[in-house]
């Protein structure tokens, strides 16, 4: 989820005032919710800690009240929380922040490693399409951008990450559903975002665009993937998902540095991904090893 920006970005490019008015519920739900749209359920709430958090106790509680394809937006989210625990804040009405419930019938539960990978894919086409930025995904749940006079940054080249995927499987009383939250940084300026590995849409974009149309175009592009993927029972290869992350994936073919859970370092190159999602990394020895989990770091990114 959400992070920084470049210390060399101008601080005063992004104009958070004039983006940070609330959204209009009801022009989105006429665009979005069935059957104009791909939403089975619309919910905005004014302030959350975690919509994430959210989404998994109300499916353990009343599961029949959040069917597939189901979304919570909030306005604030006060203590949004991503891989390994991490913790953030952003402004009121500064960022996308949104939960899906995806229920996929008839698809194995080998194949839900795709999901975050889906939805990543699916906010980096939504962003190059409203933005004209380029964006790309960095395994397994970062979307990046690079923006003109970006300085480069260990780790990082001269891209930054504007947006990021949690996906967390929830079992409930009807059966095992997956939350999947996206949050992408929108109007932030650079002392607004905590770190500088970061951006935002308005700091970055040569087009400005509004939480609504970012909103749209996430979730109609995300719907359009997942539609094709359950299709296709959770097939990567059949649904085009294989492919189509394989193209904006910037982490296959670089060499990297996993911190997996445990302690364990790997290094080696991003060959390739298996057939559930997992990152192919080839040690320096020739050993081939699928990474479920880690945090991927000194990606080489021009």
């Amino acid at each position: 989820m959400p992070e920084t920006p470049p210390r060399d970005a101008d601080p005063g490019s992004a104009s958070p005032a004039a983006d940070r008015r609330p959204l209009d519920r009801d022009a989105l739900g006429a665009d979005l919710l069935v059957p104009v749209g791909p939403l089975s359920r619309l919910g905005i709430v004014a302030e959350t800690g975690s919509t994430n958090a959210d989404l998994a106790a109300a499916l353990t509680a009343h599961p029949d009240d959040w069917p597939d394809l189901s979304v919570l937006i909030a306005e604030h989210q006060a203590a949004g929380h991503g891989r390994s625990g991490r913790s953030w804040e952003t402004p009121a009405r500064a960022a996308v922040t949104l939960s899906l419930v995806l229920r996929p019938e008839g698809v194995p539960d080998a194949a839900f490693g795709w999901l975050p990978l889906l939805a990543g894919t699916a906010t980096a086409a939504a962003i190059r399409e409203v933005t004209q930025l380029r964006a790309v995904v960095k395994w397994p749940n970062d979307v990046l951008v690079t923006a003109p006079g970006l300085a480069e940054l260990e780790g990082w080249g001269r891209h930054r990450k504007v947006a990021g995927i949690l996906a967390e499987v929830v079992a409930t009383p009807t059966g095992r559903a997956v939350v999947v939250g996206i949050g992408v940084n929108v109007s932030q300026t650079a002392s607004e975002l905590p770190v500088e590995s970061a951006i935002s849409l308005a700091m970055a974009a040569p087009l400005r665009t509004s939480r609504d149309a970012v909103i749209r175009a996430v979730l109609r592009a995300v719907g359009a993937r997942y539609r094709n993927w359950c299709e296709a029972r959770g097939d990567a290869v059949a649904s085009g998902i294989a492919a189509e992350v394989s193209t904006t994936c910037i982490t296959l073919g670089r060499r990297v540095t996993v911190d997996r859970p445990g302690g364990e370092i790997l290094i080696g190159v991003a060959e390739s991904l298996s057939r559930s999602g997992a990152l192919r990394v080839v040690d320096d020895e020739g050993a081939v090893h699928d990474v479920l989990a880690g945090d991927v770091r000194q990606v080489r990114v021009g």
